[in-house]
């Protein structure tokens, strides 16, 4: 039997954890999904967040080495999206009388359109629930990333289950930080910013001074949804999100991502990487045909030069840098102060890097430079091109 793990007195994780999931709506999980669960046990036996339904045995499995599930009280959906919501049906099942608490209107009506009317109970920012000893505090935070969402915060413990702000796809036998190496935990949370939260930028910071108006001493764990919980980086996490992914910086660095059919368009981005390397400018080489959409999302999050490069194929660019810009658009990266250089080769009419350079354009990049080779690219013209970038360099400095 699969057994609950212990969070703090009375408090224990029950979720479950997807080993081998390697995508979750075309981001690479290459070290799975973790769906979390919580069970607080007190006068109202209460359950927050559940797991997807594929993973509801796993679920009621922990929770039964606790409690029988028959006795929950109450369910908290602080999110509707189903590997958060899926095995609500079964907990209502299991405890027909159990109350289920989600965001006025709409997460309501979300578990409403999944479910049907289980007779749920919309609470909105501010609202309490006393369960025994313990007070839980729901704080709507919408478009963190869906309208429906909230996070719920225990005073008695202080734990804030923050849905999915700082969390990780990330499945690892250690359920919380100072379990697992801090620097993996890091750039899985950054990843996952970068690829779910990113287009909501201002409501995450919003989010983020919700949590320090709480106090300094109010909050000893944070336990997201997904991932690892954090205990012994609380403020690392913080301020990852206030310094790093929300902030909007941008720093010092280049992300060059590209395909190339038979390998001109490949050295134009070996050239153009050279050329910031050579100005002092760190920078990622990254053939879309070796790197997900999301890593490069990852590296791109916070670097001020993005290039984007494919060759002409069929009067368009190819269809694997097509699918990367469609990938980066929906994730609305409109920092301000990012600049473009679009790139490639061509055999009749350099349209593919027209193309590339009207996409960044359309979402507020400074497109710099468009670069077009016809055929194959002589050394003195790769020269040329690396100079391009060594000169961009220097103007920005």
């Amino acid at each position: 039997m699969l057994t609950a793990i212990q969070v703090k007195p009375d408090v224990y994780w029950v979720g479950a954890l997807d080993w081998n999931a390697r995508s979750f709506h075309g981001y690479k999980t290459e070290d799975g999904i973790t769906y979390n669960a919580y069970l607080i046990m007190d006068e109202k036996v209460t359950l927050i967040d559940t797991a997807k339904i594929t993973f509801k045995d796993e679920l009621i499995s922990r929770i039964a080495t606790v409690i029988d599930p028959s006795k929950i009280d109450v369910l908290i959906c602080n999110h509707v999206e189903m590997d958060h919501s899926g095995s609500t049906p079964v907990i209502k099942q299991l405890s027909p009388n159990v109350e289920i608490y989600a965001s006025a209107p709409q997460g309501v009506r979300g578990l409403t359109a999944h479910y049907g009317d289980l007779g749920y109970h919309g609470v909105k920012t501010g609202d309490t629930l006393s369960i025994g000893k313990r007070t839980l505090t729901f704080v709507q935070t919408p478009m963190v990333h869906w309208p429906d969402n909230m996070v719920t915060y225990d005073a008695y413990d202080k734990i804030l289950f923050s849905n999915d702000a700082f969390g990780q796809h990330y499945a690892s036998s250690g359920r919380f930080d100072d379990e697992n190496e801090l620097s993996v935990v890091l750039n899985q949370a950054r990843k996952y910013y970068a690829n779910i939260v990113q287009p909501y930028r201002t409501q995450a910071a919003a989010a983020v001074k919700a949590v320090r108006s709480l106090g300094a001493d109010a909050i000893d764990m944070i336990a997201p949804a997904h991932g690892v919980i954090w205990r012994s980086h609380v403020e690392d996490i913080l301020k990852a999100y206030e310094e790093e992914y929300t902030s909007g910086t941008l720093k010092d660095s280049a992300v060059v991502v590209y395909d190339s059919m038979w390998g001109s368009t490949d050295k134009m981005a070996h050239a153009i990487a050279d050329g910031f390397l050579a100005a002092g400018v760190k920078v990622e080489l990254m053939d879309i045909k070796a790197n997900d959409n999301s890593d490069v999302m990852n590296a791109f999050l916070d670097a001020k030069y993005v290039c984007v490069g494919s060759p002409t194929f069929n009067s368009q660019m190819l269809p694997t840098i097509a699918g990367f810009l469609c990938y980066m658009k929906g994730l609305s990266p409109k920092n301000q102060g990012r600049i473009g250089i679009a790139f490639g080769s061509y055999g009749w009419a350099p349209l593919a890097q027209k193309q590339i350079a009207s996409e960044m354009s359309s979402v507020g990049f400074d497109v710099r430079e468009t670069i077009s080779e016809n055929w194959i690219p002589s050394e003195e013209h790769l020269a040329a091109i690396r100079d391009k970038v060594i000169a961009l360099v220097k103007a920005e400095a």
